[in-house]
């Protein structure tokens, strides 16, 4: 196949889509029943009509929940900041080598699109692989259960749901009785699992000591974000020897890995969010660094759709290879925005909606 920097962009395309989650899905502590995002798409061409061309989910965490509040503490920008972001850039795109997705990414004040940007840049130019090949610990599901499910729910999620070793379960949301006769309870159903406990900050240093003392701690990977206050995170490590992770730390636009690890004793895992932190690039650069400290690194979705996923999958696969990703939110999707095959994937056009097109006839291909 040709190189692609003797290709040029000769089309974009932006959709939108507005998709119905059932059951609803937990946001730290909020609930949301609809995901709305975008979908960029670009078109490259050469002089002897040779095509090529990659899609990408763009969707910032943010938004209403089930009761009518902002979404808190995830992304900060706004979709419809974004879909403006992306329609202006859509005009500079034409005629332009696919390498000015680089510089945009650059330019871009918002970490959804420095991602998305990013992304399709890999693609275009093949960087990522086409397919997930093994390795094992990428095929491997990590259930996300929560205090609320029916027990039909959760049999359904550790007993049918493939390979499992690790469980994420949402905690510090409800009472602390409740949620610790759900962890036993899920110990019991699968009692080989490790437990991945997510408190997205929801208690006290002394709560969470109390809560995680009533465990059985050989069976705690780590508990992300345990603390109101994100310094008393290290007194659980002092007091139980307990690992915690990082997640809405990561958020910040000072966080910096070495320093938060050299600072805070007790960081076990940085759980990196692509959509809310930016590109490829700063992405790989956190990794290292984090892996430079013995920190394990664990991509996690912002509640994308099966394209968002699927692209997660794959971008674990390349930077995170040793890692199983947290991407179990899938099934609560209405609708999917990929018809997929064996040899090959297609947009789902009636779950998107055109909001703009530049270029030559709006012709979108299966794109492997």
């Amino acid at each position: 196949m040709q190189p692609v920097d003797e290709l040029i962009i000769s089309a974009v395309s932006l959709y939108r889509y507005h998709i119905a989650l059932n059951p609803t899905l937990p946001v730290a502590k909020q609930r949301i029943d609809h995901r709305k995002g975008a979908v960029l798409v670009v078109t490259l061409t050469n002089e002897q009509q040779h095509r090529r061309q990659a899609w990408v989910e763009i969707a910032p965490l943010s938004g209403i929940d089930v009761e009518g509040l902002a979404i808190e503490g995830f992304s900060q920008e706004s979709l419809e900041d974004v879909m403006r972001s992306l329609s202006h850039y859509a005009e500079l795109l034409i005629g332009k080598s696919p390498n000015e997705l680089v510089a945009l990414v650059a330019t871009s004040s918002f970490a959804s699109v420095a991602f998305g940007l990013s992304l399709l840049h890999a693609k275009l130019n093949q960087q990522l692989p086409c397919r997930i090949e093994t390795p094992y610990t990428q095929s491997v599901t990590v259930p996300l259960v929560y205090v609320g499910m029916s027990e039909q729910q959760l049999q359904a999620k550790l007993l049918k749901n493939g390979t499992i070793n690790s469980v994420k379960v949402k905690v510090a949301q409800t009472t602390m009785e409740d949620e610790i006769a759900f962890i036993y309870r899920v110990l019991a159903l699968a009692p080989h699992v490790s437990l991945r406990l997510d408190a997205n900050r929801g208690f006290t240093p002394e709560q969470a000591i109390d809560f995680l003392a009533c465990l059985p701690q050989e069976k705690i990977e780590y508990i992300e974000e345990p603390c109101i206050n994100p310094a008393d995170n290290p007194l659980i490590y002092r007091q139980l020897g307990i690992c915690y992770a990082l997640d809405e730390s990561l958020n910040s636009p000072t966080f910096d890995a070495i320093s938060a690890i050299q600072q805070q004793p007790g960081i076990g895992a940085l759980i990196i969010k692509p959509m809310l932190l930016g590109s490829l690039a700063g992405l790989q650069h956190m990794i290292e660094a984090a892996h430079s400290y013995g920190v394990r690194c664990i991509l996690s979705s912002s509640l994308e759709s099966d394209i968002g996923i699927n692209d997660l999958r794959l971008v674990s696969q390349v930077l995170t290879p040793n890692e199983t990703p947290g991407l179990d939110t899938l099934n609560a999707f209405s609708q999917t925005l990929l018809h997929t095959t064996p040899t090959s994937s297609q947009l789902n056009q009636s779950a998107l909606s055109l909001m703009i097109h530049t270029g030559e006839a709006n012709k979108v291909a299966n794109f492997l």
